[in-house]
């Protein structure tokens, strides 16, 4: 029986994998937007839109992506094929997602031109990272069964994701300013720079988790069902699944409220608080910077609390910050970073426990069903992270579009908002996503699979397998 316990470097590699897709989403939620508005001329209406039709492509592309992982069949396993030949395509669909071409000298043949072409390569960037990511989300359930391991292995790649975060961050810093000036040539550039650098990390997960994930796929196969239920089964038994769907719960409401606000924030430092561009993104650093630290405290915590508990009090601190944010005013500068780190280590438990969760459901299917089928699970929760940030980037466009917010156009001074503009950015920082967190938490307290009962699932699939080893109850 293959040892359930990982290495310090398998789970390093591991980690490594959520690299590049934390490096290319946080780039896309905290400027994507604003690029498109203040550099390529969109109106705010049509650029939210932009973002939401690439989103719903996903409601084809993840499901089907995630049926097709579980049905690989390969040398390496299920999922390790997919990142090997999907990093390079990804790094160069997003590159073209910061060109700003120029399709005709009639501004308003323009703008339509520039919506197609953003659509299209949205869909692109869609496409590919749910090649790399999906399949690598499914290797959480594969490579252990241990409960607090999967814990502990989320970490690591939260790590990573949340230090890609904060990398993304930085990179924007150095070359917005190392090319002052000049939006054009500073997206373009970051465009070209982040294209490498989200590409390389997979290679490396893929190198060094290979042995183990093969390992894990051989076992799969000699214990295991081999027959594939058709994907509207699959689906529907998905979501009969109790405890997931209190799972989707958690995760959609935790992550609408982070792409909702990393989305607002350059918007509400700007233009409420009267900042700078740098400005904000420091204050989406301190955000992240305590968010990976908290990560590795929670992680422990969770051991001995539980994964509800440290849900719960994380969540309190989050909706203490949003709430914070709603009233504060120009001039409280302190204060505003204050807040940032106060809902940093609530912004930790949304990437860590609903992540945590998903391989306990997993099993709970496989003890239901005789399948493992995690690629149908993974794809659900990944198409959910993804709806999350299209709803949060099309509510932002519309909103602004509606209270009258106006656009910059280069060349020429910032212009002064209208107070119907400013309060809707307001309410969009604290209200609506505080709104949002809590009806997470209901879902939260819902949620059944505790340490026990999860102990109690792996020992009936180890009778039902024979195992000569049963999993310990801990």
């Amino acid at each position: 029986m293959v040892n359930q316990r990982l290495s310090f470097g398998e789970k390093l590699s591991y980690g490594a994998g959520d690299l590049g897709p934390a490096i290319a989403a946080n780039l896309i939620v905290v400027f994507q937007l604003i690029f498109f508005t203040n550099v390529a001329g969109l109106n705010p209406g049509i650029a939210g839109t932009v973002l939401l039709i690439g989103k719903a492509w996903d409601a084809v592309n993840d499901p089907m992506i995630g049926l097709l992982s579980d049905r690989t069949q390969n040398p390496w396993g299920r999922r390790l094929p997919w990142l090997f030949w999907g990093a390079i395509p990804f790094g160069l669909s997003f590159f073209f997602l910061w060109l700003v071409p120029q399709f005709s000298p009639d501004p308003a043949q323009n703008q339509t031109l520039l919506f197609w072409y953003y659509v299209l390569v949205a869909i692109a960037v869609n496409t590919f990272y749910t090649v790399v990511n999906l399949p690598y989300t499914a290797l959480t359930a594969e490579l252990t069964q241990d409960y607090d391991e999967r814990t502990s292995l989320n970490s690591f790649r939260f790590g990573f994701s949340i230090s890609g975060s904060i990398l993304s961050l930085i990179l924007a810093l150095v070359i917005f300013q190392l090319i002052p000036n000049d939006p054009l040539r500073q997206y373009l550039v970051l465009g070209g720079v982040g294209a490498v650098i989200i590409t390389l990390p997979l290679y490396w997960c893929v190198g060094g988790i290979r042995r183990r994930a093969i390992q894990m796929e051989q076992t799969r196969r000699e214990t295991t069902n081999s027959a594939m239920i058709p994907i509207g089964e699959q689906l529907q038994i998905a979501f009969r699944n109790r405890p997931f769907l209190f799972v989707i719960g958690i995760y959609l409401c935790s992550w609408l409220a982070v792409q909702n606000t990393v989305a607002i924030i350059p918007y509400f430092v700007k233009n409420w608080m009267g900042l700078s561009d740098q400005a904000f993104t420091q204050v989406v650093l301190a955000v992240q910077v305590t968010a990976l630290v908290m990560l590795f405290v929670w992680a422990r915590l969770s051991a001995a609390l539980g994964k509800k508990m440290v849900y719960f009090l994380g969540m309190l601190a989050w909706i203490g910050a949003q709430t914070g944010l709603f009233f504060l005013q120009p001039g409280q500068t302190t204060l505003l970073f204050g807040l940032a780190v106060v809902a940093g280590v609530g912004v930790a438990t949304a990437y860590l426990i609903p992540w945590s969760m998903i391989p306990d459901v997993i099993e709970l299917d496989e003890l239901e069903t005789g399948q493992r089928r995690e690629g149908i699970f993974y794809a659900l929760m990944v198409f959910l992270q993804k709806i999350g940030l299209a709803i949060g980037l099309f509510l932002v466009g519309q909103a602004l579009e509606v209270s009258g917010f106006i656009k910059t156009v280069a060349g020429q001074p910032e212009p002064i908002q209208p107070a119907a503009a400013l309060w809707a950015i307001r309410v969009m920082i604290g209200p609506l996503p505080t709104l949002v967190l809590i009806l997470g938490l209901v879902f939260a307290y819902f949620y059944p699979i505790t340490r026990e009962k999860h102990a109690e699932i792996l020992l009936q699939l180890a009778e039902r397998k024979g195992a000569a080893d049963p999993p310990e109850i801990q």
